[in-house]
């Protein structure tokens, strides 16, 4: 007898991790117009200066007792994510955006390939099924213009990119069950703020002037940005790697949907790329149940995934 597939179950962690992935898309529009007021590497220190300041406000003090694992754990973490953002920034100025959002999304057949070769985690068919939908919807979105690879200076810098944001969704996991939710996001937050700040000089970035608006939209961010930062540290506690990063890779769909919000329209094939990533969020959570299986099997099954 033929096992019968399972209907996916969205779980309470899961459910938090769409919800701010949505967020995360909403924020596209906000961070492009930002652009206009102050240059990137600035404009980052600020946002995860003041996500900082949010969580450790409301943190009180629980933050007394932080522990050396939450330190370090909270440095690497803050380091993949300026990583992620700093060098994708940095290959923005000599790469299209198109071959940005395509390099990008090679984070997402990365989380299983580094959690498999560093970890020893194999990812289940169903979790695996999910990636490569995603991905190839994440292609599809980034558009035919965007997949030519020369492997130039920013090329390079957007593939290590890539990496580091593989490597921030696999820490964050490793890390979560060990550590206090708002003690290492005040961490992450502060270290990728810092050096942010840091890669203003290298860069020969410019300070922006005062402006009210800047100041608005970087409280707005960083608030956002201390939720998102959160929610990652307490869901993925319970949600793996692998279905983290397919939940992850609906975020250009929302910036989507925000910015045929705003007016802007979307071609065909970005739709249907849309489409194949909210398929394989779907197809991610599904898994096959053996006839006679137990509790205690489809624990197992669930924990492999």
């Amino acid at each position: 007898m033929k096992s019968p597939t399972r209907l996916p179950h969205i779980s309470k962690a899961e459910a938090v991790l769409i919800f701010i992935t949505m967020l995360w898309g909403g924020t596209f529009l906000l961070v492009q117009h930002a652009m206009s007021l102050s240059g990137p590497m600035f404009f980052v220190g600020l946002r995860f200066a003041a996500a900082a300041l949010f969580v450790a406000l409301v943190s009180g003090k629980a933050l007394r007792g932080l522990t050396l694992l939450e330190l370090r754990a909270g440095l690497f973490i803050g380091t993949a994510i300026m990583l992620g953002y700093g060098l994708q920034t940095v290959g923005l100025q000599s790469i299209p955006s198109s071959q940005s959002a395509f390099i990008t999304a090679l984070y997402v057949p990365f989380v299983p390939l580094l959690q498999w070769l560093v970890l020893g985690r194999r990812p289940g068919l169903m979790p695996s099924l999910g990636i490569m939908l995603a991905f190839t919807g994440l292609i599809l979105l980034s558009g035919p213009q965007g997949a030519a690879l020369n492997f130039s200076p920013g090329e390079i810098a957007t593939i290590i990119s890539a990496v580091a944001i593989a490597a921030e969704i696999i820490l964050i996991s490793a890390y979560a069950g060990q550590v206090d939710v708002r003690r290492i996001s005040v961490v992450q937050l502060a270290t990728a703020s810092a050096l942010a700040f840091l890669m203003v000089v290298p860069t020969g970035e410019r300070l922006p002037t005062f402006s009210w608006q800047l100041l608005g939209i970087v409280l707005g961010l960083g608030a956002m940005s201390a939720v998102i930062q959160v929610a990652m540290n307490w869901a993925q506690k319970s949600v793996s790697p692998t279905r983290a990063t397919v939940i992850y890779a609906g975020e250009p769909v929302w910036a989507g949907i925000a910015g045929r919000l705003a007016g802007e329209r979307l071609p065909g094939l970005a739709l249907l790329g849309g489409a194949l990533i909210v398929v394989g969020v779907i197809v991610s959570e599904m898994k096959k149940r053996q006839a006679a299986s137990t509790p205690q099997t489809d624990a197992v099954i669930h924990k492999a995934e």
